[in-house]
């Protein structure tokens, strides 16, 4: 297996900054590391060079659904194999993917279009409040996701729009639940185990989970309801998941 990292824009032969302990550790452990400019595919090639034996696992900033189709494809392109192709890092990525699987697990998700009718949407939907976010994150500056007014949706979306840059996907409303300060934890699973930061078995909750998504690499972040219950915040592409704890 080689790890592709995204590279440092002032040495392109050196992994970025925030990675560059991640790729030594690799790098220690007997791992081929490989670095390339994410955003100049096709047009910069990777060092060292894949080859046509490395299956290739991308380690580095979230990537849209085109932006990760573009390194599936030139992964391939190299003659290397990827490690997660384009529909499953989708099935992880984005909440409409993996919110069927789980909805018994996770806070009640309603999906909009940009273009619908929200305001008269949310208000249908009885809630008290919203969690409000496109299919991949929420708005952590300004004033948040949070609002208990349906007649906030617009002004929320006109910030995400603002702060964010672009929604991506559509919109994804999730029903607010009491959870426990400072109790969310991130998990991983590959190939089918999960592993949690402690070295401790993790939740019944995290193993479900990992036999319901069909990916080989993913995170899976729970926290505790007020009522003592597990619940599952999200989940997403291992690739692509900060390590958390």
């Amino acid at each position: 297996m080689r790890i592709l990292y995204p590279c440092d824009y002032l040495s392109t032969k050196k992994p970025d900054e925030a990675f560059a302990d991640e790729a030594t550790s690799f790098s220690a452990s007997g791992r081929e590391v490989s670095v390339i400019n994410i955003d100049e595919l096709g047009t910069s090639a990777p060092f060292p060079p894949l080859s046509d034996s490395d299956e290739v696992l991308y380690r580095g900033w979230m990537l849209n659904a085109d932006g990760y189709s573009k390194l599936d494809s030139f992964v391939r392109e190299c003659g290397a194999t990827p490690f997660t192709n384009s529909s499953t890092y989708i099935s992880t990525h984005h909440i409409p993917q993996w919110y069927p699987k789980l909805s018994d697990l996770t806070p009640e998700t309603v999906v909009f279009s940009i273009d619908s009718e929200l305001e008269s949407a949310l208000a249908g939907l009885g809630w008290s409040s919203f969690f409000v976010k496109d299919y991949v994150k929420s708005l952590k500056t300004s004033f948040g996701s949070k609002i208990d007014d349906p007649k906030k949706i617009r002004t929320l979306i006109a910030e995400m729009e603002k702060f964010r840059g672009t929604i991506e996907g559509g919109l994804c409303v999730r029903r607010v639940e009491e959870f426990v300060p400072d109790s969310e934890i991130r998990y991983f699973v590959i190939d089918g185990v999960a592993y949690s930061p402690s070295g401790s078995e993790p939740p019944e909750i995290v193993l479900e989970v990992a036999r319901r998504i069909d990916s080989r690499f993913f995170s899976v972040d729970v926290t505790e309801r007020t009522d003592g219950a597990l619940r599952v915040v999200e989940i997403g592409d291992g690739q692509v998941s900060d390590l958390v704890g």
